[in-house]
């Protein structure tokens, strides 16, 4: 090999190997100061766009676990007034059994009525103003609930249907009267009410039942797809740490090679003088 001054081959590869070991040193103190094993395409191009995807299925499944559990405390909120119903129900039933007896005179029945009709107005009243989110519980319309996991697509219906005293086949009872025949007639429709109501909170059950299971099932699946991305992302730490130190290790004798490349240039001169 020639002894020159016009290139210095030794430098340049020394230089090279320098460059190549800083490179792969600031890659991987990168991925100790974030984290992660990719943090650009060029890290993995592949294993980025699976994490890509798989981070857009994680946040659609997040979101249809908060629409399920939104769903929940409607159909919860329109439980818990049927559970009011119900009450009222149960104190019509006594009310109406009460005028229903030739005991009580035609005056007290007129009470007993007044205090019915004040429990019929609250029914109207709960399936009136009911509202989750704004927006009235106690509806004939149907809600769907929309779940997704960015690729499938899928929707859980329910139907609180509307609330009062007319749904509940009780509008125009009423206990006055004199033989309590009326108050009699009110009775049965009345027990026929709380059975409506006792199988609507039950279709209402199941329904919220259903979407408990459902934000469960997504969210098992987002922690199998956080723990696939993270498999994807996340730097490994230790190999990391080893690699520093071997890179710096490298970098240090690179650049002493770089030096001793340049005096090397330096001994020509010798023969000059």
């Amino acid at each position: 090999m020639p002894f020159g001054i016009l290139n210095n081959i030794p430098a340049l590869q020394a230089e090279g190997a320098l460059e190549s070991t800083q490179m792969s040193l600031n890659t991987t103190l990168q991925q100790l100061s974030t984290g992660q094993r990719i943090n650009s395409g060029a890290d993995d191009p592949a294993g980025l766009a699976i994490a890509n995807g798989l981070s857009a299925n994680i946040a659609a499944l997040n979101q249809s676990v908060q629409n399920a559990n939104d769903g929940v405390g409607n159909l919860q909120v329109a439980d818990g007034a049927l559970s009011q119903v119900t009450s009222l129900l149960n104190t019509a039933v006594t009310i109406a059994t009460e005028a229903s007896t030739g005991t009580v005179s035609s005056s007290q029945r007129d009470s007993l009525d007044a205090e019915y009709q004040q429990i019929l107005q609250e029914i109207n009243r709960i399936g009136t103003t009911t509202e989750y989110n704004g927006t009235s519980v106690f509806s004939a319309a149907t809600t769907s609930i929309y779940l997704t996991d960015a690729n499938a697509n899928s929707t859980i219906t329910s139907t609180v249907g509307a609330l009062s005293d007319t749904t509940l086949a009780l509008n125009g009872t009423s206990l006055a009267g004199v033989d309590g025949t009326g108050a009699q007639a009110a009775l049965t429709l009345i027990d026929a009410a709380v059975q409506t109501v006792a199988n609507d909170r039950g279709t209402i059950g199941a329904s919220v039942n259903r979407l408990q299971d459902a934000s469960a099932v997504m969210t098992t699946e987002v922690q199998n797809l956080t723990a696939a991305e993270n498999n994807i992302m996340a730097a490994d730490i230790p190999s990391a740490i080893s690699s520093l130190s071997n890179l710096s290790v490298l970098s240090q004798t690179g650049m002493a090679a770089l030096a001793q490349a340049n005096s090397q240039q330096q001994s020509i001169l010798k023969l000059l003088q």
